[in-house]
């Protein structure tokens, strides 16, 4: 069964404990390679290059940006203020004031609030990183279940767009014989208007001539493999994304090709509306890991 992950995903996981709460989110959008960004509080630094390696082995392709936020952690609650942090904190203020002159009282609940004057226990960093970790998973989960059912909602689109360009594909190659038979009758009138008597043998070469500058066969050729290149790697379970890009270029190239030797209006209109598909599909593929 066809699989297919999109590269954008958004999740967010929180765990609490005795020493607070710990927040994991994790944003995922397009890119063309992998490229994580990492905000982690002090008591998780240690564990930087362990998640890297995670995110290295659950995604493959897309920029990510993995946050983890610890809050309301309440070690100190109901010690007593660190004198020496109250010092240091009094000194600074009175300086301060000999700098700038008068400045607005500050309140004693403010000075508790200030980083280090309540003195209290270190936090259990192996039970915040063992913590950490398990909600790490959880949220990768998370992540990866959003981009399979957006890869699921691409799907459909890209097949439909594939079918529709096989469908003009096959239309040009009926139309093919007709248009072979205007270019034969053009250049009669052009010969009868110049007051020429085209030999038949002259008239073979004229239209031989045109048939080769103007034969679209091998283009139509290239679509269709290049549409069945695009559908093999759709069927793919493993990560496609850069694959469909090339190929999307390959398509391109073969309808510009397609269009710059379009010698009936309706081979120009047909070009253009396959040109139009494959921009389509080059935008949505974007998206996919």
């Amino acid at each position: 069964m066809a699989t297919l992950n999109s590269m954008t995903a958004f999740a967010r996981r929180r765990s609490q404990a005795e020493w607070g709460t710990l927040t994991c989110e994790c944003r995922t959008v397009n890119h063309r390679y992998l490229d994580p960004s990492l905000r982690l509080p002090e008591s998780l630094r240690h564990r930087e290059m362990a998640y890297r390696e995670r995110l290295g082995q659950r995604l493959s392709r897309g920029r990510v940006e993995l946050q983890f936020r610890l809050e309301g952690v309440d070690q100190a609650a109901g010690e007593d203020p660190d004198p020496a942090v109250l010092r240091r904190l009094r000194q600074a203020m009175v300086r301060v004031e000999q700098e700038i002159g008068d400045t607005a009282p500050v309140s004693p609940l403010e000075v508790l609030q200030w980083p280090g004057v309540l003195a209290g226990g270190e936090l259990p960093e192996e039970a915040i990183a063992a913590a950490a970790d398990e909600l790490l998973e959880l949220t990768l989960d998370d992540v990866a279940e959003q981009r399979r059912r957006e890869g699921e909602r691409l799907l459909p689109l890209l097949q439909e767009r594939l079918a529709t360009i096989e469908g003009h594909v096959a239309g040009l190659r009926r139309s093919i014989p007709e248009w072979r038979g205007q270019q034969r009758q053009r250049l009669v009138e052009r010969l009868a208007e110049a007051g020429a008597e085209p030999a038949d043998e002259r008239l073979a070469q004229e239209l031989a001539i045109l048939a080769q500058k103007a034969d679209v066969s091998e283009e139509l050729d290239r679509l269709d493999a290049h549409v069945s290149e695009v559908r093999a790697a759709l069927e793919q379970s493993g990560p496609v994304g850069r694959r469909l890009d090339f190929l999307m270029q390959e398509l391109n190239r073969e309808a510009n090709t397609l269009s710059s030797k379009s010698t009936a209006a309706e081979l120009t209109r047909v070009a253009v509306e396959i040109k139009v598909l494959i921009e389509q599909m080059r935008e949505q593929v974007q998206n996919v890991e």
